[in-house]
């Protein structure tokens, strides 16, 4: 949510902005706000006048009593309570426009940073560098499923039973390789000086809208019925829920968070080749990383996030790209994102396993996330970044250590997790 000094200020710019994104339907709300937040300040203003005026008469009933004018002072008792009327019905409008606005500024999208590329989806995102070498192996890699499938490490079809489309089990080694990956990114991020979490899976309705846009929402979120209650699409929700209404003082910054937890989306269905195996799923687990820090630090700690997790990714033998996301790509909340990419050698490209984003103060105005420092209380800006995220980064390590006589090569990082274990061999072998 912008601060609305800018609509009162410079509302060209909110504008511009909106077009940039290609959401011009919601131009008209910005005009919108303008207006009611003009009609909020007259009403304060004939309700503060109001008030003045009632305490002013208030202190003359007393003299007029004592003065014994009896007449005069009931008039001002009456005066005083169609005052009080008019001052009760003010305070109602007030209200009424209040929320008003804000439920129109939860729609005006964020201003974004100036170095985010102009584009109307996310085929217009920018590749900006990549790491690694993108290597295609002179023998034939299997889609994942099949690898998996001849290693005895997934059971989609025991899972369609219990659950349905878009849950698996992992079994055996692959399981293991799948906690290894989360168990050396916590580890990762431990020694990078990040505080390590475990937050709650569940989280409040006021929560949720205050670290995403209500389509984010609608399209993620699994509510639990009868409650309010829903099921997190990514411990960032949690992480940055746990500042809610709290005024951090300056010396506890930068704060510097990375958490565990399982991920629940409404992701589609399986349709086509890609939706096989586990590209598409309800639930999935990731190593997330929240930074909250002063304005001016923010493009900053982005620019070391994303970071960690190219070289995360690189220490488990994976190529990967930063590409960056354009506008019409960005979320509503997102001042700067980026994707983070891991080649592909069977498909012969890239895909994605996870992203960095700055909010600015977006998700801070929202939840009331503020600290307080020399010239007083200010709002803080939130950074959030995938650490790794499975099963997009099992593939990843799947088909970049696949083997030619069908084995699966550890990554040298994740063995002392594995117990050991350098190779996961086919049951052919």
């Amino acid at each position: 949510m912008i601060d609305i000094k800018l609509i009162r200020e410079n509302r060209d710019l909110v504008k511009e902005n909106i077009k940039n994104k290609f959401q011009d339907e919601k131009l008209p709300l910005v005009d919108e706000v303008y207006e009611l937040d003009k009609r909020v300040r007259e009403v304060q203003v004939k309700a503060d006048g109001l008030k003045a005026e009632k305490n002013k008469l208030s202190g003359e009933i007393g003299k007029l009593m004592k003065e014994g004018k009896k007449d005069e002072a009931e008039a001002i008792k009456k005066t005083i309570q169609e005052n009080a009327d008019e001052i009760t019905k003010l305070e109602e409008e007030q209200e009424t426009l209040t929320s008003q606005i804000k439920e129109k500024m939860m729609v005006i999208p964020q201003i974004m940073d100036p170095s985010v590329p102009i584009g109307k989806d996310d085929s217009e995102n920018v590749e900006v560098q990549k790491f690694g070498d993108p290597v295609v192996p002179d023998y034939e890699i299997p889609h994942h499923a099949d690898i998996i499938a001849r290693v005895n490490g997934m059971d989609k079809e025991a899972a369609g039973r219990t659950s349905g489309e878009g849950f698996y089990y992992l079994l055996g080694d692959i399981a293991r390789l799948h906690e290894a990956m989360l168990a050396y990114a916590r580890d990762f991020m431990i020694d990078a000086g990040f505080t390590y979490a475990i937050p709650p899976f569940m989280i409040h309705s006021d929560v949720v809208t205050g670290v995403m846009s209500f389509p984010e929402m609608e399209a993620m979120m699994y509510k639990i019925e009868g409650e309010d209650l829903y099921l997190i699409g990514t411990s960032e929700h949690s992480m940055i829920g746990k500042f809610k209404d709290q005024i951090l003082k300056k010396e506890e910054l930068p704060v510097h968070m990375t958490s565990y937890s399982p991920c629940f989306r409404k992701e589609g269905g399986s349709h086509g080749l890609e939706e096989r195996g586990l590209y598409r799923v309800h639930q999935f687990e990731k190593q997330e990383m929240i930074v909250l820090c002063e304005p001016e630090d923010s493009m900053k700690f982005y620019e070391e996030m994303w970071k960690y997790t190219v070289e995360i990714f690189r220490n488990m033998d994976v190529p990967v790209r930063q590409l960056e996301c354009c506008s019409g790509d960005l979320a509503d909340l997102k001042v700067k994102s980026c994707d983070i990419e891991a080649w592909s050698p069977r498909q012969k490209k890239y895909f994605e396993v996870g992203s960095c984003s700055t909010l600015g103060d977006a998700q801070a105005r929202r939840l009331g996330i503020r600290a307080k420092g020399e010239k007083g209380t200010y709002y803080l800006h939130t950074l959030n970044n995938t650490v790794v995220a499975t099963p997009r980064g099992l593939i990843a390590v799947i088909e970049n250590n696949y083997q030619e006589d069908g084995s699966i090569k550890i990554p040298k990082v994740l063995q002392p997790y594995m117990g050991g274990l350098e190779v996961i061999k086919s049951k052919e072998l």
